[in-house]
């Protein structure tokens, strides 16, 4: 009896532990500021594909130049994507379709975009989606920047 109350014990601890590395991965990805929730769909198909898949839930963050993209449910320190402010090209914006509505927020608009000759598809909310692309458009001057 001790031995399972113990074993337990160690699993709600681990299970605990998990989710306290959660949150302070977060707090450290936001603390420098500039962040916002948004999902990405990376190499997504030329014609779209209005179906849920691929898309996965992250959180944005400015940083200089380009956009750091992590992965909201990662133990990774590091960005899983970074998108440079003079690669990225929009291309269309549109509202979730089909069962992309249930696998993105509520308040979703998905932005089309190409970065490095990559299809990609970016969702986030529409005051979200303003700041992002001012800051295309703030690009230094000399820099090509294409919004649709």
């Amino acid at each position: 009896m001790t031995l399972v109350l113990l074993v337990g014990g160690v699993v709600v601890a681990l299970v605990l532990v998990g989710l306290f590395v959660f949150g302070l991965r977060r707090r450290l990805i936001q603390r420098s500021g500039g962040t916002f929730d948004c999902s990405l769909r990376w190499d997504v198909p030329e014609g779209g594909d209005p179906g849920g898949k691929g898309w996965v839930y992250g959180v944005a963050r400015y940083s200089g130049d380009r956009i750091e993209w992590f992965r909201v449910f990662s133990y990774a320190p590091r960005p899983r994507r970074l998108l440079e402010r003079s690669a990225i090209e929009v291309v269309a914006r549109r509202q979730p379709a089909g069962e992309e509505e249930l696998a993105l927020l509520s308040d979703a608009i998905v932005l089309g975009c190409t970065h490095r000759g990559v299809r990609l598809e970016l969702a986030m909310s529409e005051d979200a989606l303003t700041g992002f692309l001012a800051w295309l458009e703030a690009a230094p001057p000399g820099q090509r920047v294409n919004v649709a």
